[in-house]
């Protein structure tokens, strides 16, 4: 199973339009994850449009609309692991053992907000997973988002996509 893991796209306040290699992805995944602030409703009804399966939350930035139509957090049972998805998990001093405490029965937690790219494993084994932002690198060299395989309850190839600098228009 092909995962493609994406936050804080932020559209179209901090780009037009979800970058195309992003999107290329799309069609190869089995399941994609957004861990928050969307902003406008027409990336939500995009992903929906294209995606085999979605999982999204809402996040700080997303206002009543994307918040009618989703959760705080979205849990989900994919290839023998248990997903947790949320936006916020506060400051990254001591996330590993505040968020294996807030989500013990999740094996994989993806979330967003820093806009940081991040991979960690808490004692206990709960993997923290954020794909940074497509669209807003804030102090980040790069834009970024994930991908992940799938198989026999592991999750394995987990990579970090860096994508290209936008070219912005005068």
């Amino acid at each position: 199973m092909r995962l493609l893991l994406m936050s804080d796209t932020h559209l179209p306040k901090r780009a037009k339009q979800l970058p195309s290699p992003l999107l290329a992805e799309l069609p190869h995944a089995d399941v994609v994850l957004h861990a928050g602030d969307w902003v406008d409703t027409a990336t939500l009804d995009l992903l929906e449009s294209r995606s085999a399966r979605l999982v999204g939350v809402y996040g700080n930035n997303d206002g009543p609309e994307l918040r009618a139509r989703l959760p705080e957090v979205a849990y989900a049972d994919l290839g023998g692991l248990r997903f947790a998805v949320v936006h916020e998990t506060g400051a990254a001093q001591g996330r590993e053992a505040r968020c294996a405490a807030r989500y013990p029965d999740a094996d994989v937690l993806v979330f967003g907000h820093s806009h940081i790219p991040w991979d960690t494993t808490a004692p206990g084994g709960l993997r923290l997973l954020n794909p940074g932002s497509p669209t807003d690198r804030r102090r980040q060299p790069h834009c970024t988002y994930m991908t992940a395989t799938l198989a026999d309850g592991r999750l394995t190839d987990v990579t970090l996509h860096r994508l290209p600098p936008r070219i912005v228009s005068p």
